[in-house]
């Protein structure tokens, strides 16, 4: 990455600093924000609303910050995984997802992860530093396929609500009118749930959320996700209770189901309950083995099914979601970037 400050990632007040800095009008931040983010331009010579000299004093101290992908990995099914300069020595990875008229990207908010959940290859890492927003957009804003977009997840390498100033950054350049101008409902963000960040993003945004829960058992889910033992999932739905999932925004539940160890009545029964008189849909998620965790495995589908209809049948809405990217290593849990 270019070792000049970054424009991707500033907003107008810190652009209309950087403009006076190199001798231009404040009112050229206007000018240099709609070339990033709505021009899309691949240059600061690509600029020329602004005078030639202040174009040269602006690239002897900045860049755009755009960096192309390091690789890039097709899967049968379409799905693409992108390879992006990280931090700490670990690379990141954001995978494109293509499904008729939709065309969905996931992107990564940390170089590895310090939640530590046990099924995750990136959990398993550990964690090597946050991703500056510049980082982040840059997934969105230098692959082939940015300006197809229709939908963003932050489903990726890390855990959004470690990294949330960053992750606001990013949500507020998206959805602003000076940005990308995009629908808060076109973005979803991710979280194990760290109650505290989720009401930050709750109150500052309009964007869907998905929670991850696994099981519906305080000592199972602890077990899977030490997570629990700090901010217990009945708190987390407390908090979700306090807001309106059923107009502006969508809540979700990820549900991965593992072979004789979530995926029996028992625990359907139980996410109902503890699900009960929320406005939430469930998503459950195929576990795509591990090489080095024997102990988890995938459901057979018919047990997916059953399990699906259980909540169905006691109100509540439930999808089973189809696997993309597997044959790619790009499949939900699987993303691990590259050591340099």
């Amino acid at each position: 990455m270019d070792t000049k400050k970054p424009l991707i990632g500033l907003t107008p007040a810190e652009l209309r600093e950087v403009a006076v800095e190199c001798g231009l009008p404040a009112f050229a931040a206007k000018q240099i924000a709609r070339r990033i983010y709505v021009n899309r331009c691949k240059s600061i010579e690509e600029m020329t609303e602004l005078s030639k000299r202040g174009r040269e004093t602006l690239a002897a101290y900045y860049c755009l910050g755009l960096e192309p992908p390091k690789a890039a990995a097709k899967s049968s099914d379409g799905t693409v995984k992108y390879l992006f300069e990280g931090e700490g020595g670990r690379d990141v990875e954001a995978v494109y997802i293509p499904d008729k008229e939709r065309a969905t990207l996931c992107i990564s908010s940390q170089a590895g992860c310090r939640m530590g959940c046990t099924f995750c290859m990136t959990g398993r890492q550990g964690f090597h530093g946050n991703l500056a927003a510049s980082r982040i957009l840059n997934q969105i804003l230098s692959i082939p396929e940015s300006e197809k977009l229709t939908n963003l997840v932050f489903m990726g390498m890390g855990e959004p609500m470690d990294n949330l100033d960053a992750v606001l950054r990013v949500i507020e350049i998206l959805t602003a009118p000076w940005g990308l101008a995009w629908s808060p409902k076109r973005i979803t963000v991710s979280s194990i749930g760290k109650v505290d960040e989720l009401r930050r993003l709750l109150d500052q945004t309009k964007v869907h959320v998905a929670l991850s829960i696994h099981s519906p058992f305080s000592d199972e889910r602890a077990g899977l996700m030490p997570v629990e033992r700090v901010w217990p999932v009945t708190r987390v739905l407390e908090l979700m209770r306090g807001y309106d999932f059923a107009h502006q925004r969508r809540l979700t539940v990820e549900y991965i189901i593992w072979n004789r160890i979530n995926d029996d009545m028992r625990h359907a029964d139980a996410l109902a309950r503890l699900l009960r008189g929320m406005d939430v849909r469930v998503n459950l998620i195929r576990y795509h083995a591990l090489p080095d965790a024997p102990h988890l495995q995938p459901a057979p589908e018919n047990v997916m099914v059953a399990f699906r209809d259980r909540l169905n049948d006691k109100g509540v809405t439930a999808t089973i979601r189809a696997s993309r990217g597997e044959d790619i290593q790009a499949a939900c849990g699987m993303l691990s970037g590259k050591a340099k």
